[in-house]
């Protein structure tokens, strides 16, 4: 769309704070007041619209988009995506480990065993198994990780929804919504195995491209975790 103001800036709204457009505050997609609780998430926002140019383009607006998804659309169906989301768990990539070949099972234990310590040591044990063997998670244990999702506030939810479909994991988009792992070691966890093979046979223009949307993806959500945690 063409630009159609000068100033973008933060104000104050009951609840928080949402983005001024020459005055007027922003909405939503379903026309709902953008209002987040952090002062830093409505000046970063602020700023993606205040980037110079003549257009304003929807994949410059990554950290709107998903304010706007939290509250268009997380706030309305929390329960549907809180499930969504646990059940990552109970098919978690990092319980799934190579038998053969040797090295990359051993890059596996060593880019995603301390992350399976942590999340058992948060909310609860999951198994490991090797190969092609299923495993059924114990169900004590899914509902833990049930109830540690639902628990967090829509904004959070939404980063986490955004980083566990980018991951495919659940433990790794955990303890990077908690700042336990940065995006990049995050992505390259998730990507052990296509890296693997990347290392052998080479990489074509389409998984090039894949790669660096999910890359996108996991630095998005983890950035706007942090700064909706910022004061």
């Amino acid at each position: 769309m063409k630009r159609f103001f000068k100033i973008a800036a933060v104000g104050e709204r009951a609840g928080g704070y949402t983005v001024l457009l020459d005055g007027k505050p922003i909405r939503t997609p379903a026309k709902a007041p953008l209002v987040v609780r952090s002062k830093a998430l409505a000046e970063a926002i602020a700023a993606e619209w205040q980037a110079p140019g003549e257009k304003i383009v929807p994949a410059t607006l990554p950290l709107t988009r998903l304010a706007g998804t939290a509250i268009d659309l997380v706030a309305q169906r929390r329960d549907q995506i809180a499930g969504e989301i646990a059940k990552y768990a109970a098919t978690d990539l990092v319980c799934y480990r190579a038998d053969t070949p040797s090295e990359l099972a051993a890059r596996q234990h060593g880019a995603w065993q301390k992350h399976l310590d942590w999340a058992s040591s948060r909310y609860a044990p999951l198994v490991v198994t090797a190969g092609i063997t299923p495993v059924t998670q114990p169900a004590d244990a899914l509902e833990a990780y049930r109830r540690a999702i639902a628990a967090y506030d829509d904004m959070t939810l939404a980063a986490l929804h955004h980083a566990t479909a980018a991951l495919g994991s659940l433990v790794l988009a955990l303890a990077l919504i908690e700042g336990q792992i940065d995006p990049g070691e995050a992505f390259a966890a998730a990507e052990i195995d296509q890296t693997f093979q990347i290392e052998r046979w080479g990489e074509d223009a389409e998984a090039t491209a894949r790669r660096a949307a999910i890359r996108d993806d996991v630095a998005l959500a983890a950035r706007f975790a942090a700064l909706h945690r910022a004061a």
